[in-house]
């Protein structure tokens, strides 16, 4: 039996065998890999790699009708949520900062597509001034007129507040009687 031990499972820690393969269908990382691998973004080479599978234990895999159906499963959820698109148009990007260099030291480019390139790749490079990244924000302004201004300014993203300590101090105010329309007389 202790020569069935292969190593251990890279995500668990747990010793498994070659027998043991198989249980890897309950292991989401390793389904949304082979979605991945199915989809063309992570070749065959790096998924057995990762999870340090065998030839013959890969084969095995294959020949599981329900890891093929978990990963179809997998593959539907990924496209409907996006991220088999954005992960694609992730790595066609990697190839745009070769592309904007070549049009960039390209002589024979018109001037126009070299100064464009050059902008391009300075966003690409987040460099300059418009690097900095904007972050979101709301913001409330309260009159309650008399020279009583409250103004909040906070992030979108929840986070630790540093004027938590703050404490708005005010007094409760009376509310305003309503005037009877007929006599003008407040009720």
């Amino acid at each position: 039996m202790a020569n069935d031990i292969i190593d251990c499972c890279p995500h668990c820690g747990r010793p498994r065998s070659a027998t043991d393969s198989l249980s890897l269908i309950n292991d989401h990382n390793f389904i949304s890999d082979l979605a991945r691998f199915a989809e063309g973004i992570i070749s065959q080479q790096d998924v057995k790699k990762k999870y340090r599978l065998e030839e013959s234990e890969w084969d095995a895999l294959g020949e599981s009708d329900e890891l093929v159906r978990a990963v179809d499963a997998e593959k539907v959820r990924r496209i409907r949520n996006g991220s088999s698109a954005r992960e694609k148009a992730q790595l066609k990007f990697t190839a745009a900062p070769d592309v904007l260099g070549n049009i960039l030291t390209d002589n024979s480019a018109s001037p126009r597509h070299r100064i464009e390139a050059s902008r391009e790749l300075r966003a690409v490079a987040s460099v300059g001034p418009e690097a900095a990244p904007t972050a979101d924000r709301f913001q409330i302004t309260i009159n309650l007129g008399a020279d009583q201004v409250i103004h909040i300014d906070k992030p979108i993203r929840p986070g630790p507040d540093p004027d938590d300590d703050k404490i708005i101090n005010h007094e409760p105010q009376t509310m305003i009687a309503k005037k009877d329309d007929s006599s003008g007389e407040s009720i």
